[in-house]
């Protein structure tokens, strides 16, 4: 947890409107890449750790991610090192928590990180809502399935996390 007394920046607008300063992932397909370009669509750092070679399934995380690449090419490495440098971590996937992802939630639980777990196909987002808002983290991990695991996720993913940092809270 983020002991530091410094809050993330509010929207001028709207004082209660909560955004992260920053929001990193893994750069894998599916929500990781939803993280990321929820941030630079709203104007807020993002960054990361990718395994070395920034390797995805799909091949390469793409240069115009500005991720570090970890001096292994295994994601788990990638996974910890994410959650390690991150204020809390948001989990979202579809179905069953496995592979990665599920990965994600133990190291959380493990390092004693504040995550919060998501299932798009069953869940509202009103509680993930209410959690960032009391949460507030100044760098959010987002982390999840993969496109492969849960084919159009990306998208789901994308629309949920708009909802949950731009709605104007």
């Amino acid at each position: 947890m983020n002991d530091s007394t410094a809050q993330p920046p509010a929207d001028p607008t709207n004082p209660q409107r909560y955004l992260p300063r920053r929001i990193v992932s893994g750069g894998q397909t599916g929500v990781d890449r939803a993280g990321l370009d929820v941030a630079i669509a709203l104007g807020i750092q993002h960054g990361g750790w990718c395994p070395r070679g920034r390797v995805a399934e799909d091949g390469t995380v793409p240069s115009r991610y500005d991720l570090v690449e970890h001096t292994s090419s295994r994601y788990p490495p990638r996974t910890a090192q994410n959650v390690i440098d991150s204020d809390a971590t948001l989990i979202i996937y579809e179905r069953r928590l496995k592979g990665g992802t599920l990965l994600t939630q133990r190291i959380c639980k493990r390092q004693h990180k504040p995550h919060f777990v998501i299932r798009l196909d069953a869940d509202s987002l009103a509680p993930a809502k209410a959690w960032l808002q009391h949460q507030r983290p100044d760098v959010l991990n987002v982390a999840g399935s993969r496109d492969t695991t849960a084919p159009g996720i990306y998208d789901r993913a994308m629309k949920a996390l708009f909802e949950l940092l731009d709605s104007g809270s």
